[in-house]
């Protein structure tokens, strides 16, 4: 079950916030009957939902994996008419990311219509790791390694034990790469977590979500999971 705003926005309608604004002017209806309280959920697989006399379609499930150069914006709309993750998907399903990479940061992200598949992946007690490569500043001592792997303290709490490595150090320019596999997804985690140790990020990329790798594809390329790999996922985020 899903609260119904929340349903209107990943049907790719519009924002939470107008969804919600919908509703409580009464321009939604479950089952043919009107719901003005926010909050109400609704059973996206069984449930009748129509938006200002247009009835939500009950799609076929897509899942997607796109390469996310830097720069794009993880969402399926900009107010700044900047680019954003749907724009690289050719498809005339309403698909939206699942989580989301900060502007600044490339690699690889999921993007569905499948809000059970995308709630089970970014549930809290769902972890799946999710490796980036950081270029830093500074060359990172084995110490600090040992910190990242502990888990560090930020503003929002201690992040979980972590896997990290440095896979090289460059003296002369005094800078590092290195990979770090986290289970949680706070905001900004990685970068964040590298700058608490002394390492601020230079560029950022994700390169594996679980199994799944960007093998074969360039930035702002993409292709459809295939049925064992969503599958997999799925079997991954609750064991």
């Amino acid at each position: 079950m899903e609260r119904l705003q929340k349903v209107i926005a990943q049907a790719g309608v519009t924002s939470r916030r107008k969804a919600e604004q919908l509703i409580t002017d009464g321009k939604v209806f479950v089952n043919g009957k009107k719901v003005t309280e926010l909050g109400t959920k609704v059973d996206t697989q069984t449930d009748e939902v129509v938006v200002d006399g247009v009835p939500l379609d009950k799609e076929e499930p897509v899942y997607f994996l796109l390469y996310k150069p830097a720069g794009v914006i993880s969402s399926v709309a900009d107010d700044k008419g900047r680019k954003v993750v749907t724009d690289y998907i050719f498809t005339d399903k309403r698909v939206y990311p699942v989580g989301r990479l900060d502007s600044d940061t490339s690699g690889l992200l999921l993007l569905t219509n499948d809000g059970d598949f995308a709630n089970t992946l970014m549930h809290p007690k769902y972890k799946i790791y999710k490796t980036y490569v950081a270029k830093v500043e500074g060359m990172p001592l084995r110490e600090t390694v040992r910190k990242l792997e502990k888990g560090v303290v930020l503003e929002d709490g201690k992040t979980a034990p972590a896997k990290a490595k440095v896979i090289r150090t460059d003296k002369r320019k005094n800078t590092a790469i290195i990979e770090l596999s986290i289970r949680e997804g706070k905001n900004r985690q990685v970068r964040r977590m590298l700058e608490s140790v002394g390492h601020p990020v230079i560029k950022l990329k994700r390169e594996s979500y679980g199994f799944l790798d960007l093998k074969g594809l360039n930035a702002g390329e993409y292709r459809e999971l295939k049925p064992h790999e969503v599958k997999q996922l799925r079997e991954m985020a609750v064991t």
